[in-house]
């Protein structure tokens, strides 16, 4: 495999695996059931609870 092929392969499924993986990212995010979650984790800094126990 010569190195424009080379390049040529990469640009080409390099492209295709990033946007499928920020689609993956975006569908995990959006999910419904993972809703409740994130409104968890982003209150998290908020709460007056200390969870490690001291």
């Amino acid at each position: 495999m010569s190195y424009e092929q080379a390049t040529h392969f990469a640009q080409t499924w390099g492209l295709i695996a990033l946007a499928v993986g920020f689609a993956a990212a975006v569908l995990y995010a959006l999910w419904p059931a993972n809703r409740a979650k994130f409104d968890r984790a982003a209150r998290a800094p908020l709460d007056d609870e200390d969870d490690n126990g001291r």
